[in-house]
């Protein structure tokens, strides 16, 4: 969350081993006062299930999942899709909440995910190595990850 002791990224801080946004009680503070729910936690029976989810969604729109890592409290996720990133990431949202509702780990009207998110178009081969890596090895202790065979990807 931004403004939390352990630094975020945000718009400006959002670079591969870039500096991440500093701690800020004040910045924590306005965030938490738009929250009606406390943050959404998931432990390693919610993570395993919300990455089934996005690999079950992807399958079904033939979309490349290249890379994902299902953390506490975000995940990041590198698809190869003819769609808009936008689109992408609402579908999985949904695939992912629909997992987890019909499993019973919350109540159907429990919030989990910010009102958007981060997209990014990658450009070239180059870009997308550099991002996986992020996803996978960047994000501290692995959680709940997922890697395509580099022989299963095609070029960009």
């Amino acid at each position: 969350m931004h403004g939390n002791t352990e630094g975020s990224v945000d718009r400006s801080h959002n670079r591969y081993r870039g500096p991440l946004a500093k701690s800020s009680p004040r910045r924590l503070a306005a965030e938490l006062s738009l929250m009606n729910q406390p943050p959404y936690q998931m432990d390693q029976p919610r993570r395993r299930a919300l990455l089934e989810a996005i690999i079950s969604r992807c399958n079904q729109g033939d979309w490349g999942l290249l890379a994902a890592h299902v953390r506490s409290n975000h995940v990041h996720v590198i698809v190869q899709a003819q769609e808009k990133p936008e689109f992408v990431m609402t579908q999985l949202k949904s695939a992912a909440s629909r997992r987890l509702n019909d499993l019973g780990f919350d109540d159907k009207t429990r919030k989990r995910w910010a009102r958007h998110g981060s997209t990014r178009t990658l450009f070239n081969d180059e870009s997308v190595q550099q991002s996986i890596r992020y996803v996978i090895d960047g994000q501290g202790e692995p959680m709940s990850t997922f890697q395509a065979d580099r022989s299963r990807r095609s070029r960009l």
